[in-house]
C-alpha cells in the first residue's frame, strides 16, 4: 500500500472514535426553535421529527396543497419557495436553513445566511419514499433527534401495514390518482411518484402507466382520461371548486367511462412530493375513499 494511502487509512481510524462526538457537538449547535424551511418536503420532515419551523415558505399555498401538517399561527412566511425573502431572513438570524435539492434559490446564497441542508427528493431508482425515511434520519442526526426519527419510522411502518389489511377486501382495480390544473389539464401521478411507492406496498396497482417526469407526474389534457375504463378515480382537492364544477359539468367529462359508472370521488389535498407523513395522510385517505369498495 502507497505511503500516503496507509498515511489516510491510520487517520481515518484514529478520527472514527470521535465522529459521534462530533455529531453530537454539531446537533448541539443547532437551535431547533430558529429553523427556517424554503420548501414543503423539508417542512414536513422537521414536523415528523416533533419539531416546528420558525419560517417556512408559501403558507397560504402550503394550506391549499399540503394542509397537514398544521404549522403552528406563529410561523412566519417566508415567501415564494422559489424566491424566498433572504432580507427577512437574515433579519430572522436563523440556526439553521433547511431546502430542497436543485429547487429555489442557490445553496451560496442560503449559505451566506445560516448553515443550510438540502433533500433530494428522489434516489436513483425513482424511490422517492425511500428517499425521504435516508432524509429524515439524516436530519434527525443532523439536529440531535435520532431516536424520534427511528420511532416515527417504526410507527410509519405500522401504520402502513395496518392499512394494507384493511384495504386487502378491496375489489382489485386499478386507481387512477390525479388533481385538475385548469379547465383543460389534469396532473396524474405513475412511475416515480410518492404515491406509487405506498400503492406498492398496499397491493395497489397504479392505472396511469403513461409518461412521468422526475417527480413522478405528468400535464396530460383532460381528453386523454377518457381511456380510462375500469378504474377507480381520486381526485385531490386544492381549493380549486370552481374549476372542478366547470370540468365536472362538461359533456366531455360526463362521457368519462369512471363517471359513467360513478368511480370518480374528490378527496382532501394530500402533498404529491412529501414524505412519510404524506404517505400516511394518502392512506387514511385511501382507507376513507375506497374501504372495501
Amino acid at each position: 500500500m502507497p505511503d500516503y494511502l496507509r498515511r489516510r487509512l491510520l487517520m481515518a481510524m484514529a478520527l472514527s472514535p470521535l465522529l459521534p462526538v462530533l455529531r453530537s457537538q454539531a446537533a448541539q449547535s443547532v437551535d431547533i426553535s430558529r429553523i427556517i424551511t424554503l420548501e414543503w418536503l423539508p417542512t414536513e420532515l422537521l414536523m415528523a421529527l416533533g419539531v416546528a419551523p420558525m419560517g417556512a415558505a408559501e403558507l397560504h399555498n402550503y394550506q391549499l396543497w399540503v394542509g397537514e401538517p398544521k404549522l403552528p399561527a406563529s410561523t412566519v412566511d417566508v415567501g415564494l419557495r422559489t424566491e424566498p425573502n433572504l432580507e427577512l431572513m437574515i433579519q430572522m438570524k436563523p440556526s439553521l436553513i433547511l431546502y430542497s435539492s436543485g429547487y429555489g434559490p442557490s445553496r451560496d446564497k442560503i449559505a451566506s445566511i445560516a448553515p443550510s441542508h438540502g433533500f433530494p427528493f428522489s434516489d436513483e431508482n425513482g424511490k422517492p419514499l425511500t428517499m425521504a425515511r435516508k432524509s429524515l434520519m439524516q436530519l434527525g442526526e443532523l439536529i440531535g433527534r435520532e431516536p424520534q426519527a427511528e420511532a416515527h419510522l417504526a410507527g410509519y411502518d405500522a401504520y402502513v401495514a395496518a392499512a394494507k389489511t384493511r384495504l386487502a377486501s378491496r375489489v382489485n382495480r386499478p386507481l387512477l390518482l390525479m388533481t385538475l390544473l385548469d379547465t383543460r389539464h389534469a396532473l396524474v401521478f405513475g412511475k416515480g411518484s410518492l404515491f406509487l411507492e405506498v400503492m406498492e406496498t398496499l397491493g395497489i396497482e397504479n392505472a396511469w402507466q403513461g409518461e412521468t417526469n422526475f417527480w413522478g407526474s405528468a400535464v396530460i389534457g383532460i381528453e386523454r382520461l377518457i381511456t380510462m375504463d375500469d378504474v377507480d378515480v381520486l381526485c385531490f382537492d386544492h381549493g380549486d371548486s370552481g374549476i372542478t364544477q366547470q370540468v365536472t359539468s362538461s359533456a366531455l367529462w360526463l362521457a368519462m367511462p369512471f363517471v359513467r359508472k360513478n368511480r370518480f370521488q374528490r378527496v382532501p389535498q394530500v402533498w404529491f412530493y412529501g414524505g412519510t407523513l404524506s404517505a400516511m395522510r394518502f392512506c387514511r385517505m385511501l382507507d376513507s375513499a375506497l374501504g372495501a369498495k
